[in-house]
């Protein structure tokens, strides 16, 4: 698990193209929007495409991302349990 989270912080990086942050910035279980990485809802729409490009998973109701993206740490579990890739 401790490497999907890892993994899961470096592809957020990348992907929000969050500059000067780095893995160990990003606390596993700080919300990832509003305190925290203080995301917004663009940001959620490209956690959503990393999710199902990145591990197969295809989130069918956009209300469920709210739970799932409360942080790293609910995000990694989510993605264990449900991956296909």
């Amino acid at each position: 698990m401790e490497q999907l989270i890892l993994n899961l912080k470096n592809e957020i990086i990348e992907v929000l193209n969050l500059v000067d942050v780095t893995p160990e910035d990003i606390d596993n279980d700080a919300p990832l929007f509003g305190e925290g990485l203080a995301l917004d809802s663009i940001d959620a729409l490209e956690l959503i495409v990393l999710m199902e490009k990145n591990y197969g998973i295809k989130l069918k109701d956009p209300a469920a991302g709210k739970e799932i993206f409360k942080s790293i740490s609910v995000m990694a579990d989510y993605i264990a349990k449900n991956r296909t890739k």
